[in-house]
């Protein structure tokens, strides 16, 4: 199943609502698409996670590289409602705890 991301840069936060699989083919077009989020937000980047069936490593790395660039821009980057199976990878990776996550 291809990746999709809608963006929504209205208010405060700007969200992306990603649906599908972010995966090794998919996860650079939701590393560009954060990547360009980021410097561009009010204050904060928010990551919808609700509607991603499956996520590997690369879309774990996209995640930690948006963190990180949220970091050096001065914004708050915050995991939403990750889905069960993303939500078992970043435990699995121990990242549950580096990443801010908030339900819906």
């Amino acid at each position: 199943m291809p990746v999709k991301i809608d963006v929504d840069a209205a208010g405060e936060e700007t969200l992306l609502r990603v649906e599908g699989d972010v995966d090794l083919y998919s996860s650079p077009e939701l590393r560009k698409a954060v990547l360009k989020a980021v410097p561009k937000a009010v204050s904060a980047v928010g990551v919808d996670l609700a509607g991603v069936t499956y996520m590997d490593s690369s879309g774990v790395a996209t995640l930690v590289e948006g963190l990180r660039s949220a970091k050096e821009h001065g914004k708050v980057f915050v995991l939403v409602a990750p889905s069960t199976s993303v939500m078992k990878v970043l435990e699995l990776a121990r990242l549950d705890s580096v990443f801010e996550v908030r339900p819906a």
